[in-house]
């Protein structure tokens, strides 16, 4: 599928593995995509842009900590504390003892363009695919960077979630439309 992307949404996808290595993050997720995509210009990235999104302020989100999901919750609801027992762990085993280790990553056309390939999470993935979808729905045969943007809103996952977080109200419907009318006066 990767041969069908234009070079802009190529670099989108690139751009997220450096996104997620700056971040220090073991794999790439669909919110990384998003602020690679802000960063390649494009019709999705100006969709985004109008929409205000920010890269300064949608990269400070992804650099904040996970807030403590559901699984957190129930620990603590039985008396375990995580940041209890991440802070004895580092005391005994050594600053991130937890932390998932490297490894030396998947070697592919990514891996070849990047140096090392940190594997994409499943709503990354997923986001790809349905760029694809999105493409194939608007009858183009390449996927650019606004078919990416699509694909990213498409997905229930950390890129909608960050683009709420950060102020921009922007949904798959909303997206098309601006996509389209894009497209059209580009024509």
């Amino acid at each position: 599928m990767f041969e069908r992307f234009t070079p802009r949404a190529r670099e989108a996808v690139v751009g997220a593995q450096q996104v997620a290595r700056d971040l220090g993050h073991h794999e790439v997720r669909d919110d990384h995509l998003l602020l690679a995509l802000l960063g390649t210009g494009g019709v999705g990235a100006d969709v985004l842009h109008a929409a205000g999104a920010d890269a300064a302020r949608l990269r400070e989100h992804l650099a904040r900590p996970d807030e403590p999901g559901e699984d957190a919750e129930a620990l603590r609801a039985i008396g375990i504390d995580l940041e209890t027992v991440r802070r004895r762990a580092e005391e005994v085993f050594g600053p991130g003892a937890l932390e998932r280790p490297a490894g030396r990553g998947r070697r592919g056309l990514l891996g070849r363009l990047t140096g090392s390939h940190l594997p994409f999470a499943r709503p990354a993935k997923k986001a790809l695919e349905e760029s694809l979808r999105a493409a194939l729905d608007l009858r183009h045969d390449r996927i650019g960077t606004e078919h990416v943007l699509l694909g990213l809103l498409r997905v229930d996952g950390r890129a909608v979630r960050a683009l709420a977080a950060t102020g921009v109200a922007l949904d798959a419907a909303g997206a098309r439309a601006a996509v389209v009318e894009a497209l059209r006066r580009s024509a």
